[in-house]
């Protein structure tokens, strides 16, 4: 029967690209400070680059300030620079090995383009959603034309990964707006 098709594998795939979405979106400025905010920062360290979590810790004194203490006292002026030139609008301020940056308010305009950095982030999520959902029927088709599974099983499990798509497509959707609510909370 459908012992060769797995619509739970197609839930898991789908449930990832969800969490993607949510990790990038964690990464956008509210107006509170998040360490998820310099988290996809890249900092070139040692002959390479790599995340500022690896040179550093990132910790959140105050509800408008991070504080990212580098490890290595030689790698301070490039984590400095790695945050700058993030085009995060943000700018730490250097003591000793400690770099305090204060989150600034966010005005009605960069409020506004935060939020369409987040619409972009969902059709990207919901882009990988369908890619998956695309990935199942192919597969279903697959074994129709090898005469695994029968017509009326392609057409019950084309439906079950269609309403599966749906519901990721939904939380894609629920998952955005709860952030645009959050960006433009003031």
């Amino acid at each position: 029967m459908s012992a060769d098709f797995d619509v739970a594998d197609l839930k898991r795939r789908m449930q990832s690209a969800i969490q993607s979405l949510k990790h990038e979106l964690a990464g956008l400025r509210t107006g509170r400070a998040s360490a998820a905010l310099v988290e996809p920062v890249m900092v070139h360290a040692y002959g390479q680059t790599m995340p500022l979590n690896q040179v550093a810790s990132i910790t959140v004194p105050e509800p408008r300030a991070l504080a990212v203490q580098v490890w290595d006292k030689g790698m301070v002026s490039a984590v400095e620079k790695a945050i700058r030139d993030a085009n995060l609008g943000l700018s730490p301020t250097v003591e000793g090995q400690l770099l305090r940056i204060r989150i600034p308010e966010l005005n009605e305009q960069r409020r506004k383009e935060m939020v369409k950095y987040a619409h972009k982030y969902g059709e990207e999520g919901k882009v990988a959603v369908r890619h998956v959902r695309r990935d199942g029927i192919d597969r279903l088709k697959k074994l129709l034309k090898d005469r695994t599974i029968s017509e009326d099983d392609e057409k019950r499990l084309s439906a079950e990964v269609q309403k599966v798509t749906d519901a990721h497509v939904n939380e894609v959707d629920a998952t955005v707006e709860a952030k645009e609510k959050e960006i433009m909370q003031v």
